[in-house]
């Protein structure tokens, strides 16, 4: 009998322990929890020199809220990300005088930009479900008051020490404009099934079917001043591309440390390639597949307080290709957020096609707080002419009891390219940018 009521009391009391623990771990969720985000305040204008373009603005607030729950079950988490932008009701009645690819044409557009749950340890992270993707070709974009997200599975390991090797497989996305998620890309036209978004390269008809989301595969190294990466991707239906990237800085010990780097893209034809059977006449010209072959080197010096890169690109002319050899990037076609070293703040070769590139760089850094950088890219095209950009960024970092804010203002202007400047005019975009991180 003795035996029986001691066994019954370490039952309960194992018991009591095994709920306390499971409610200690319930509460962990909430209470070990992380709260971030940030506020932004963008004005962005387009002034073409174009006398029968009128002028494009738009203005709008957002608003960016990250929640990030404690772990459970041993490396479990959740996550989730909440975006909202508005225009306080400045957005113009005239759509043709609208900078769409802010915010699109609405007055506000609020999305999910992440909800996923997460299991990680010291060799892995899994994650599934809406989330920021941050890999060369297909990333956040994140150059307006939302950025671009997508619902997927994603997974990084961790070997060794700097090696990283990536899987991930997306099935739809949210663009920069849009509030909920869709399958389809930036060669599908403004509003397709409904989406609102804006901003992209088009070239496929409304009727087109509907996309079928990415695989990737990569890998990135890095050790004693060498960083590589590897990446394949299948933009399912759209284009295989292979992309390899390396670069070398020689830490000399005198603040002047040199580097040098290149890339390499190569990309053909999936099954079934939409652009393809659709006709899609990418810089006016259709083709019977997907074929590009993209290289690229960069040097340069960091200095003390800043650095200077040199760039160059060639896209190759392919017959028979869509675009003539275009590059073909789903996620960041007239985006302009190619990994590219050519790419300026407007356009790349992947919104200019076939031809070659090279811009120059000056970055320094000022009062700790300021950065300016100053920038020219030069394009030969085979199809949109040749054309420069001149760029300037200035960029300050607030401290004290103003920590996390930021003002910036970049600045653009393009001369020549004929299509992406009406009437082969100047062009000057001006983006006045304002955020707060906390």
């Amino acid at each position: 009998m003795r035996k029986t009521l001691l066994a019954a009391a370490v039952a309960l009391t194992l018991g009591a322990n095994s709920l306390a623990a499971r409610a200690d771990a319930l509460s962990d969720i909430f209470t070990q929890g992380h709260v971030d985000g940030q506020l932004r305040a963008y004005y962005f204008s387009r002034l073409y020199d174009a006398s029968n373009v009128p002028d494009a603005s738009a203005f709008s607030g957002a608003a960016l809220l990250n929640l990030r729950s404690g772990t459970f079950g041993d490396g479990f988490s959740l996550g989730a990300s909440f975006l909202t932008a508005n225009s306080f009701g400045v957005q113009s009645g005239n759509p043709a005088t609208i900078d769409s690819t802010l915010m699109g044409l609405g007055n506000s557009v609020s999305a999910l930009g992440q909800a996923y749950v997460q299991y990680e340890n010291a060799l892995m992270q899994v994650r599934a479900g809406y989330q920021y993707l941050n890999t060369p070709w297909l990333g956040q974009s994140d150059s307006r008051v939302m950025p671009a997200s997508y619902n997927a599975v994603s997974a990084v390991f961790k070997p060794a020490k700097g090696w990283e090797l990536y899987a991930l497989r997306s099935f739809a996305w949210k663009s920069r404009t849009s509030g909920g998620y869709t399958n389809d890309n930036l060669y599908y036209p403004p509003t397709f099934n409904g989406d609102a978004m804006y901003g992209g390269l088009g070239g496929l008809p409304a009727t087109a079917h509907a996309s079928n989301g990415t695989w990737a595969l990569g890998t990135g190294y890095g050790a004693d001043g060498f960083k590589g990466q590897a990446w394949y991707y299948d933009f399912l239906n759209f284009a295989r591309m292979g992309y390899l990237e390396g670069g070398y800085t020689l830490k000399t010990g005198t603040g002047f440390d040199p580097f040098v780097g290149a890339q390499y893209v190569d990309e053909t034809s999936g099954s079934n390639n939409f652009l393809v059977v659709n006709h899609a006449a990418l810089f006016g010209v259709p083709g019977s597949s997907v074929k590009s072959r993209v290289w690229g080197v960069t040097g340069g010096v960091i200095i003390p307080h800043g650095r200077i890169d040199l760039g160059y690109n060639k896209v190759a002319g392919e017959t028979g290709a869509v675009g003539g050899g275009a590059i073909i990037s789903p996620y960041t076609a007239a985006y302009a957020t190619d990994p590219l070293y050519t790419t300026s703040m407007i356009r790349g070769l992947v919104e200019m096609g076939p031809g070659h590139a090279w811009k120059a760089k000056f970055t320094y850094n000022l009062l700790q707080n300021l950065q300016v950088i100053a920038a020219y890219a030069k394009y030969t095209t085979q199809y949109r002419g040749n054309s420069h950009d001149v760029y300037v960024d200035v960029i300050y970092n607030l401290g004290g009891y103003l920590k996390g804010l930021t003002l910036r203002n970049r600045w653009e202007r393009s001369v020549g390219g004929w299509n992406l400047n009406p009437g082969n005019k100047p062009f000057t975009y001006n983006r006045v940018m304002v955020s707060y991180q906390f």
